[in-house]
């Protein structure tokens, strides 16, 4: 479930790790869990070098779901719209 929050955050938008941590920690991740998101965005996310952002990798879209817990209406109206193009 954790690997699958940071694979659907990413999905949206490009995050950087503070900015994922904040949202994992607002969603209720335990303190060892937070130890893996460096492993997790090894194998997830590409790096953007010049500001240290992580986006998620292309072949991962296709494991998507548009119906995420986690996703309000918006993020799911969001999403169709990145995934249609």
């Amino acid at each position: 479930p954790y690997r699958d929050r940071v694979i659907h955050l990413l999905a949206l938008r490009g995050h950087k790790e503070p900015e994922l941590l904040a949202r994992l920690q607002r969603d209720g991740i335990r303190q060892k869990e937070k130890e893996f998101l460096g492993k997790i965005l090894q194998q997830v996310a590409n790096v953007n070098p010049k500001d240290n952002s992580f986006t998620l990798k292309e072949h991962l879209f296709q494991t998507l779901q548009t119906d995420w817990l986690g996703y309000s209406k918006i993020n799911r109206e969001n999403l169709k719209l990145i995934l249609s193009k």
